[in-house]
């Protein structure tokens, strides 16, 4: 049964409540750790790193357990139902550092609301994205569902990435995230609602644990596809954590060019998001006509060579005094990181189809758990890497918002967001034509 417009575009709303957390974290907590709380860089991007690595733990079981849920709601939304909560709350709590703090009880109340903030964004992103795999089983229908999904996520990516901060910077983050947990969970619960008739699998997999994630990892093209888009998203987790203090030191507006008043009026981080977003949201139509015509596969190498020209022309222009040109080439980047954001995602679903196939083993959770560990790994790993990468170039943290920097520091974080993504994507884009294309060949036929 085909499903109608309600149902494809009420799914890719939840995405955007997703987004919101998703950037947020990304954007926001390495900088209140370091210019808000004077967390040395190093050390907050370990903790960041550590928070991450340990949400990780609890993505098999809830995979597990989502794929063996039986209730009248399905078997995804009452997990996703009560993540969202979780996801919210833990996050006003993880900007609510009370004052007066010493820095090592200010590093142990983040972390531990950090960490719960992070296993309620894996209640709700692992049976989201088993639902995928759930609702239809037509590839150009999880296209035209990818499409609505990362619509919605660019507008998730506009509200966390220009409005949020913002916010944060004006009137403080503990302010911002509660501006953003009513948009959280209301994404994610009006998803729910409209999708309530979607087909679904009704029955709980009846798999063993061990069972399930061998059947998982003996998809090796799935498996394959899995860590390259992990490989993707280092590089854009990288650009993401760097951004921020790109905002505040490499692009430094010298109020003459045609943006600057919106520049002064949103921030600058702020605005290069909104034209980020808005490249995005132009892309998504592009993005799922191209899969048509050239292949999903086909239309995801075009967006990474288009992403590392753009990264080129990033670096060469940096520093920059001129807003309007950098906003220019952000909705650009944009448009190329809507391959990233779309395709892959309407991939993978593609593959789990395989097994169920083959095996009649309906575990599109522990799918979905392998699916996400690639991207948590590199959104984990990505604030560390930062972190010591500017550590050792001599950064100094603050709590005044901004602090002197020396040439080499300002160097390194000039190439850790534009010439190491460009490099990373170049070996995803090997990987996909090398490994992952005669392996897919033969899953798919």
């Amino acid at each position: 049964m085909s499903l109608t417009l309600g149902q494809k575009a009420g799914w890719g709303l939840a995405d955007m409540g997703v987004v919101v957390f998703v950037v947020v974290k990304q954007l926001l907590v390495l900088v209140f750790l370091t210019s808000i709380l004077g967390v040395p860089v190093a050390i907050a991007g370990l903790v960041t790193t550590a928070v991450l690595i340990f949400d990780m733990i609890s993505d098999p079981l809830i995979g597990y357990f989502s794929d063996r849920t039986k209730s009248r709601f399905g078997r995804r939304a009452p997990w996703m139902a009560v993540g969202a909560v979780v996801m919210a709350g833990a996050m006003v709590g993880l900007f609510s550092v009370p004052e007066g703090m010493a820095t090592g009880r200010n590093v142990a109340w983040v972390i531990a609301f950090f960490g719960l903030a992070t296993i309620g964004f894996t209640m709700v992103a692992i049976p989201y994205s088993a639902q995928a795999g759930e609702i239809t089983q037509d590839p150009q229908e999880r296209s035209a569902m990818t499409g609505w999904r990362m619509g919605f996520a660019s507008v998730g990516i506009l509200v966390g990435g220009a409005v949020i901060p913002g916010i944060a910077n004006g009137s403080g983050y503990p302010i911002a995230a509660l501006v953003a947990s009513p948009l959280i969970i209301g994404a994610i619960w009006i998803s729910l609602f409209a999708t309530r008739n979607a087909p679904q699998l009704e029955q709980a997999a009846p798999v063993p644990l061990k069972s399930a994630y061998r059947t998982v990892f003996g998809n090796r093209a799935f498996v394959v596809l899995a860590i390259i888009y992990g490989i993707m998203t280092m590089a854009i987790a990288l650009i993401t954590a760097g951004l921020p203090f790109a905002a505040l030191y490499l692009i430094v507006d010298d109020g003459a060019n045609a943006l600057s008043g919106a520049a002064v009026a949103l921030t600058t981080l702020s605005l290069l998001f909104a034209a980020f977003v808005v490249g995005s949201i132009l892309s998504q139509a592009v993005w799922v006509m191209l899969s048509g015509w050239l292949g999903k596969l086909g239309a995801l190498q075009l967006g990474l060579i288009l992403y590392v020209c753009l990264l080129a022309g990033l670096y060469s222009v940096l520093p920059s005094i001129n807003v309007t040109i950098m906003a220019g080439m952000f909705v650009l980047a944009g448009f190329a990181n809507g391959s990233y954001q779309q395709i892959p995602w309407a991939m993978f679903p593609d593959l789990m189809d395989v097994t169920r196939r083959d095996t009649g083993a309906a575990i599109e959770g522990a799918f979905s758990a392998v699916w996400l560990f690639g991207q948590k790994l590199a959104n984990a790993l990505a604030p560390a890497l930062l972190g010591g990468i500017l550590g050792l170039a001599g950064w100094q943290e603050t709590t005044e918002g901004l602090a002197d920097q020396t040439d080499s520091a300002l160097q390194m974080l000039q190439l850790s967001i534009t010439a190491f993504p460009a490099v990373i994507l170049l070996v995803a884009l090997v990987a996909l034509a090398i490994v992952y294309r005669p392996l897919a060949k033969v899953a798919l036929g």
